[in-house]
């Protein structure tokens, strides 16, 4: 195996035309050739930092070398890539991302800027891992790599990445941040913005466009009847970034499983569930995150609400039983009387990645809105390939996000669908900043909110849900 990584390593730098696919070549030639070989030696660490410690340098660049060499490079995952889909670049493919991460491990390759592209290119959306034959752990492998390029970072430049970080992932960072754009819609900066060339900057262009989606503050919805006597209890996992940005979906799904049966908790101690930290190389805080919910939970039924917090909440063995509510919802026996009111309309269903390949449970959202009678579900195009949103990717490669996202936005053009649903908050502010931009008027909703719409003691509500 590793025998035949080091000859596709030599591939993709443009050293044997035969072994590269059909129509790869060029493209792969054009972008990998610019790597230039370096001399073998050990990569270096700053030492300023106790996390690039000498002892955990080995283990984690061996732990890479490990991962990367179960890699055959048999090409399976192309048809599945969505980088590589969207510019056929061989070096925004899984494999070549892999020899990539061999070269630079191994030495042959320096950690130049179009190495670091080719590495950032990528969504981690595990599509790769899910029909990998050789079990390649794609997503682990990915972030070693940027935990082991964060920590070749200086000090300086880790701690402002950790400081934007944490500021997206506090509670009181996002109220901060969600004050801020409801103060730039007001005072009407939003629409001098574009004409001062905002465009010119892509990062401050992103956050423009996913800012015009925030909501304005909603207070709780009011019931219209108590709810019936709780018989078990569940807590709801907030997250960071839902809790401002789709509040909404909270008093639905809050609403719902009171009228199930169900006593809702929502401890204050909770806090973000980690995955950004992990993705973006701080995997320590990430851990810390994931260990503070684990103790404001202490093993209680765990409900989430986004797709992919619930797959990150998983991997703490105290949490590894949290349920992602459309499922918990679609599974449940529902008592007499609580048959939704029919919605014989066309509803696009959005699949995120997260819900695909991580949690491995597409048709969850199919199996809860079949219960709503006359509803016409259909599946958006292409839901195999990710949308761009990616956790901090639509803020880190903004350009290339919109790139992804555009087929999407297309295929919805002509679904003409009247709502369109998904499971996570950051496909669903991406999603709505791409129709927003296309002129479409589709409404975008998780679908517990739709069906708290049609439930049948949720009439009243539905005027303050439209709002």
């Amino acid at each position: 195996t590793a025998v035949g990584a080091k000859k596709h390593m030599m591939t993709i730098v443009g050293h044997d035309k035969h072994r590269l696919p059909t129509g790869t070549l060029n493209a792969g030639r054009r972008s990998i050739s610019r790597l230039q070989p370096r001399a073998a030696g050990r990569i270096a660490f700053p030492d300023d930092d106790p996390l690039n410690a000498p002892e955990n340098a080995p283990d984690l660049v061996g732990r890479l070398t490990a991962i990367a060499d179960q890699c055959v490079k048999c090409g399976l995952c192309l048809a599945h890539c969505p980088t590589y889909q969207a510019w056929r670049d061989e070096g925004d493919s899984p494999r070549g991302r892999i020899a990539l991460i061999q070269g630079l491990t191994g030495g042959q390759l320096a950690d130049s800027p179009r190495l670091r592209e080719h590495l950032a290119n990528c969504t981690q959306c595990l599509a790769c891992e899910t029909l990998c034959p050789s079990l390649v752990r794609f997503g682990e492998l990915m972030d070693d790599a940027r935990t082991l390029r964060m920590r070749r970072h200086s000090a300086p430049v880790r701690r402002l990445h950790r400081l934007w970080l944490d500021g997206l992932s506090a509670s009181s960072g996002v109220r901060l941040l969600a004050g801020l754009g409801r103060f730039y819609r007001a005072t009407g900066l939003a629409k001098v913005a574009p004409r001062l060339g905002l465009q010119r900057l892509p990062t401050l262009a992103a956050m423009h466009r996913l800012v015009l989606q925030w909501p304005t503050p909603a207070s709780s919805l009011p019931k219209p009847r108590p709810a019936p006597a709780a018989s078990r209890t569940c807590t709801l996992f907030l997250g960071c970034i839902a809790r401002a940005a789709q509040p909404r979906v909270l008093d639905a799904a809050r609403a719902v499983l009171e009228q199930l049966g169900y006593r809702v908790e929502i401890p204050d101690s909770q806090g973000c569930c980690g995955a950004m930290h992990r993705h973006n190389g701080f995997p320590e805080a990430a851990d810390r995150q994931l260990a503070r919910n684990a103790q404001a939970f202490r093993g209680r039924l765990l409900v989430g609400l986004a797709s992919a917090c619930v797959a990150e909440l998983r991997r703490h063995p105290a949490l590894a039983q949290t349920q992602e509510l459309c499922r918990l919802l679609a599974d449940l026996e529902w008592p007499a009387g609580l048959e939704p009111r029919p919605l014989p309309c066309r509803v696009a269903v959005h699949e995120p990645c997260s819900q695909r390949h991580r949690l491995h449970d597409a048709g969850a959202a199919y199996a809860l809105l079949r219960r709503i009678p006359g509803i016409e579900l259909v599946a958006l195009p292409e839901n195999n390939l990710c949308c761009g949103a990616a956790g901090t990717y639509l803020l880190q490669r903004p350009q290339e996000s919109r790139r992804l996202l555009r087929p999407k936005i297309e295929a919805l053009a002509r679904l003409a669908p009247t709502r369109l649903v998904t499971t996570n908050t950051g496909c669903a502010l991406h999603l709505a900043a791409g129709l927003d931009e296309a002129g479409l008027a589709i409404e975008i909703l998780h679908p517990v909110e739709l069906l708290w719409r049609q439930w049948p003691i949720g009439n009243a509500c539905q005027a303050r849900l439209a709002e």
